[in-house]
Parts: structure tokens; C-alpha cells; sequence
């Protein structure tokens, strides 16, 4: 931050709000659930950008919390970290699961806002290091074989900004090759196998400049007989009051979690964006 600082390119501001994602729960842009193509902060193909996130996420029996950073550079790659803390709750009274993930991600084609009259998405390709860091205590008793992972995915959003009933709508699917049990909280790969494509989706519209609402679906792998893993879905409404500040809230359904079936809850995350 300090070197972005003495570059004069900190103040980006080029970019319309929400243009640069929403937080992802590992780190990049996104929606919450999934990754966007979108590159993350206000930053244009001549600006630095980024942002900085709170989520946390409260199903019936457990809280999972993540907090990160995103480093958008020249509206074209993107560089992030974060870190997830998971409360076993009444599985393990008292103990919890820590993880880092390192993200990078890199647009390949198209532009979002920019390519209105053109019928192809913006593209962009990611990683998602993993290491987890307590994986001696859980998740290798059921089953996993790794503490450190890599997932690696493509991603194609399209943003209408002149879409149906006159709103803005934004459209995106995404193909992950993982090994991620519960993104990693439990460990990677098992008895039942290890890299596995899954896909994942986001519909978000926005009814007013600072009103969206939408839906995501996350597969998973399912590699532990031990406990099975369901998709991941939500319903979503954020609230972007400028460029720089976004509030979401959901309601999420993340299945069978452990020793715990349908695990709904609340989740909210805090965003500051530049």
C-alpha cells in the first residue's frame, strides 16, 4: 500500500460503482459465493485498485468469518489474500478451523462495461491457493488427504447495462476444478477422490443505482463418505451507497455441513472499495 501510495495512483475512480465485484468469500471479486470475471476496485486499464472485506456467514450450528484484501492493477489482473476462521460449533464445542487463501486472477477478453453492443462475456482465468492450517485436528480424522490445495477456474460475466424491465442486470457462470472440501475447511481430497469440475453461477439486477438483488449456486466436490457436501445457493440484496462502500446481506442454504443437515442462515459482508 505504501509503494501504490507514492505511485499517485491510489485515487482511482474511473470505474462505474459495483463494476469491480462484490467480495467473495475467498477473497476475489465476485459475489459471494463465486468469483466474477470482473477485476476488483475502481481502477481503470491505467489505475491501480482494490478493496478490503468483512464477511461472515451463520447457519444453524456453526459460523464461518473471512476477511481480505484485493489488489485490482490496470482493470486487468488481480492479486488477493484472505483468511477464513470456522467455529466448529456443537461438533467440537470450542474449537475452530483456520485458513489462508492466496487468489490471482488475470482477464483475458472482453470488457464488461465497455463491449454493450458486442454478444461475448469478459473472460478471465483464477487461482485459489489454500492452506489449511489445522488440518492435523478434523480434517484429516475424516477422511482428507492435503492441507494445501489449488483451485483453478475460468470465469464469463456479462453485464447488461440496458437489460429486461429496463434494469441493469449481471450475468455470470464460472467452471472450478478443486479439491476443496467446504472450501477447504475440511481439508482436500479424500477416499472418494480428488480434483473434480464443478460450476457455479451468479444472476444479480439492480433496480436502482444502489439497490441489487440476485442469486448464486456453488457446486462442490463431495470427496469425504465421511460426511456428504451439498451446493452452496443464496438469495442477495446489497446496498452500494457510492464507489467506495457496498453492505450485502443473504440468506444462504449451504446444505449438509459435517455432522448437520441443511444448514441455512444469514450471512453479511462489509466492503470498502477504491
Amino acid at each position: 500500500m505504501a509503494f501504490l501510495t507514492v505511485t499517485g495512483n491510489v485515487r482511482a475512480d474511473g470505474r462505474l460503482a459495483a463494476t469491480g465485484g462484490l467480495a467473495e468469500l475467498e477473497g476475489s471479486a465476485g459475489g459471494g459465493l463465486t468469483p466474477w470475471a470482473l477485476i476488483a476496485g475502481n481502477g481503470t486499464d491505467r489505475e491501480f485498485g482494490g478493496d478490503v472485506f468483512c464477511t461472515a456467514v451463520r447457519p444453524q450450528h456453526f459460523v464461518l468469518e473471512s476477511c481480505g484484501a484485493a489488489l485490482g492493477i490496470y482493470d486487468r489482473a488481480e492479486l488477493s489474500v484472505s483468511h477464513q476462521h470456522f467455529w466448529l460449533g456443537d461438533t467440537v464445542a470450542g474449537q475452530t478451523i483456520d485458513q489462508t487463501t492466496i487468489g490471482a486472477k488475470w482477464r483475458i477478453l472482453g470488457d464488461a462495461v465497455v463491449d454493450q453492443d458486442r454478444w461475448w462475456p469478459q473472460l478471465a482465468l483464477g487461482l485459489q491457493w489454500k492452506r489449511n492450517q489445522d488440518f492435523d485436528f478434523i480434517p484429516r480424522a475424516l477422511g482428507a488427504e492435503h492441507a494445501v490445495g489449488l483451485d483453478v477456474y475460468a470465469s464469463a460475466t456479462k453485464l447488461y447495462l440496458s437489460g429486461p424491465l429496463g434494469r441493469s442486470w449481471l450475468v455470470s457462470a464460472t467452471v472450478r476444478r478443486t479439491e476443496a472440501n467446504q472450501l477447504g475447511i475440511l481439508g482436500f481430497g479424500g477416499d472418494r477422490g480428488r480434483y473434480r469440475f464443478v460450476g457455479e453461477g451468479s444472476v444479480v439486477v439492480f433496480f436502482t443505482d444502489h439497490v441489487a438483488l440476485g442469486g448464486e449456486y456453488r457446486q462442490k466436490p463431495n470427496n469425504l463418505s465421511a460426511f456428504r457436501e451439498d451446493a452452496f445457493a443464496d438469495a442477495v440484496v446489497s446496498w452500494i451507497p457510492n464507489k467506495h462502500w457496498s453492505l450485502t446481506g443473504a440468506y444462504t442454504n449451504l446444505g449438509n455441513i459435517a455432522n448437520f443437515a441443511n444448514q441455512r442462515g444469514a450471512y453479511a459482508s462489509l466492503q470498502w472499495v477504491w
